[in-house]
């Protein structure tokens, strides 16, 4: 008899629960919500303190909400209704940012998922919309590789000219024309030196010698094509990550930032509306200055200062030091106040960002965190100067956005530093240096980006998405049960039960892993239902093939599910590895749906040959006399 024995049962059983526990989040919808993030690179939110101060803040006004979740990114807060997220955000921001011309935080309107907590607790999370179905923003930009190859040029060529002189070879002068650099000398023998000198500092370069004279010996070097590579693959990473930091302030829950091609990013950005403050946050600048501190940090003039006490000198302005935004008992006077070390800097630019070629994290020589630093030839000498006249001051790294400035780090000058590499170190942790050095790097964008493409998509368009896509996959399911009943009876209703499992598994699947389910998506569940029927036609005509050749009922169900199972696998990795094919090649769209669309082949397998075999055993397995299948007409040779 076909029976399966009680750990089959009991695993798919297990499967189905697990897969009803992963769908459930996505029919409570979403509730609006307020998202608090850090508005300054220097500035962490402290998921404890700040939680507390916005709840005091809420609880003083009246107002409740239905959830608070934070982590060290950001505080999210749940609200009932519309109005509350709107009296919630407002207290939220005078509590915050109560100088409202320099906010520490960004507090924006977002939506969260309703689901009740013990769904939350175990990781049973809706799955992500995309743009086409919640409304946004969507941008094409395209990276200037050129500005990116011409800016290291000119890098190159400050270079050349500080190791020249550092070797003692003289030259007619160095300038870029075009991509290359051109060196010209007054003889040969000083042409050949240089040669040499370049060549064991720089492995990045490629030089050839033309003559234009009997005095006029040039040098031509242009980058290898390895390091032109490199400078471009270096954009796009470093304006992904730039971007990444920039686009944290919409409170924008899941965004997509990918590389297209050689030289284009795509953003899009669910749920945002305001292209304007986009745009302007993608497209703003950042630079880095360094300044020299008056004094040092924290001293009584500077706290006089901060305090109101004392007016800051001439030539001098004051500054906090926030230390990536951690808060002491020792710095934090009162709950709420964000006061860090206050710093009296010189307003004299000793150093800007054009300087800097390269920030990394690492260690110093005493084993501790610590964050190197690159720079180029012109920032070489007057850095060596900056630090023989200043050995025993503190020198401020400071990170200037939109007209205002951020000490990242104070560090004291130990000794005179000549060779270009600077290290900053102090009492900070591996993740610290890891940050200060994405900062500097990231600080402003590797290459210029110009926006070529624009769309916006109302969140109207997106409702309207997902109810044609709902009803095109509902009417699907009902036209395909309705077909498999009448024409195949009861196999034909466990069949379009197995086919409602398989939805459920793949809807259970997707929030599991916290996939963007785009209209493409929608397009693939579809598709879906027609794919996954199939096994279960081909399981009830063989089950009608073997009663028409005799066999028993019993047998004829077990032949059947058999039997069938080298067909459906057949089909199904054929499909399977066009699936995959689209995954790896495609892009966008297209790795939407080949994503719905293998696991959809994958879930229609183990609902087809698994769960419809368990409910037929459980009808008819225990049945020791069946004469008769409630299969539709079986036509035997010799029937009319």
């Amino acid at each position: 008899m076909n029976r399966y024995p009680l750990w089959k049962n009991i695993f798919v059983i297990a499967v189905l629960f697990l897969g009803l526990f992963y769908t459930l989040p996505n029919f409570f919808g979403e509730a609006p919500a307020v998202q608090v993030s850090s508005a300054k690179p220097t500035l962490e939110i402290d998921p404890v303190a700040d939680s507390k101060r916005i709840t005091d803040a809420l609880t003083a006004a009246g107002i409740e909400h239905r959830g608070i979740f934070s982590d060290i990114t950001g505080i999210r807060l749940r609200f009932v209704d519309t109005d509350q997220q709107m009296h919630a955000k407002d207290v939220i921001e005078a509590k915050l940012n109560p100088d409202r011309q320099d906010p520490s935080y960004t507090v924006a309107l977002n939506l969260l998922p309703n689901s009740p907590q013990w769904l939350t607790k175990i990781r049973a999370l809706p799955m992500y919309l995309g743009l086409d179905l919640r409304g946004g923003v969507h941008f094409l930009l395209e990276v200037d590789m050129p500005g990116a190859i011409t800016h290291r040029l000119e890098a190159v060529a400050g270079d050349l000219r500080g190791q020249l002189r550092d070797k003692n070879v003289r030259h007619a002068g160095i300038a870029r024309a075009g991509s290359t650099v051109v060196l010209r000398f007054r003889d040969a023998a000083q042409r050949d030196a240089a040669r040499s000198a370049i060549q064991s500092l720089n492995n990045e370069l490629q030089l050839v010698e033309r003559d234009g004279g009997s005095d006029d010996f040039r040098l031509i070097a242009s980058l290898s094509l390895l390091a032109q590579q490199s400078i471009r693959e270096f954009a796009i990473k470093q304006n992904i990550n730039t971007l990444h930091n920039r686009i944290n302030e919409l409170g924008v829950a899941e965004p997509v930032i990918q590389q297209q091609g050689a030289d284009r990013i795509v953003v899009q950005l669910p749920g945002v509306q305001d292209v304007a403050v986009a745009k302007e946050i993608l497209g703003r600048t950042a630079t880095l200055e360094l300044r020299m501190v008056e004094g040092s940090p924290g001293d009584q003039l500077a706290v006089d200062i901060a305090a109101g006490r004392a007016q800051a000198p001439y030539g001098t302005e004051l500054y906090i030091e926030r230390r990536s935004g951690r808060r002491t008992k020792a710095t934090q006077a009162e709950e709420g106040d964000e006061m860090g070390t206050p710093l009296l800097l010189r307003k004299q630019i000793e150093l800007t960002g054009e300087s800097l070629n390269d920030a990394q994290p690492g260690f110093d020589e005493n084993s501790q965190p610590a964050v190197h630093l690159g720079l180029d030839s012109a920032g070489k000498r007057k850095f060596c100067e900056l630090t023989r006249q200043n050995v025993g001051r503190h020198m401020a790294i400071l990170l200037v956005e939109k007209g205002k400035g951020e000490v990242v780090t104070a560090p004291v000058i130990r000794t005179e530093i000549c060779g270009g590499r600077v290290q900053i170190s102090g009492s900070m942790t591996t993740a610290e240096a890891n940050k200060t050095a994405l900062l500097l790097r990231a600080g402003a964008l590797a290459a210029p980006m110009e926006i070529i493409e624009e769309r916006t998509v109302g969140p109207s368009l997106g409702v309207d998405n997902i109810n044609k896509g709902f009803n095109s996959t509902l009417w699907g399911f009902i036209v395909i049960g309705i077909f498999m009943s009448v024409y195949y009876m009861l196999f034909g209703l466990v069949s379009s039960v197995a086919l409602s499992v398989n939805l459920l598994l793949l809807v259970a699947l997707l929030s599991l892993l916290q996939a963007t389910l785009t209209l493409p998506g929608i397009a693939a569940m579809a598709l879906t239902l027609g794919m996954a029927i199939d096994s279960n036609v081909l399981i009830n005509e063989r089950i009608r093939e073997e009663l028409r050749n005799g066999s028993t009922p019993q047998a004829a169900i077990a032949a059947g599910y058999e039997r069938a199972w080298s067909t459906i696998l057949d089909s199904n990795v054929t499909t399977l590895i066009a699936g995959t094919a689209l995954l790896i090649f495609g892009s966008g769209p297209i790795r939407g749906f080949a994503v719905v669309h293998c696991l959809g082949i994958l879930t229609s397998m183990f609902s087809a040959i698994l769960v419809s075999r368990m409910i037929i055993n459980f009808i008819y397995g225990r049945r020791r006399k069946l004469e008769t299948l409630s299969i539709g007409q079986v036509w035997k040779p010799g029937n009319n």
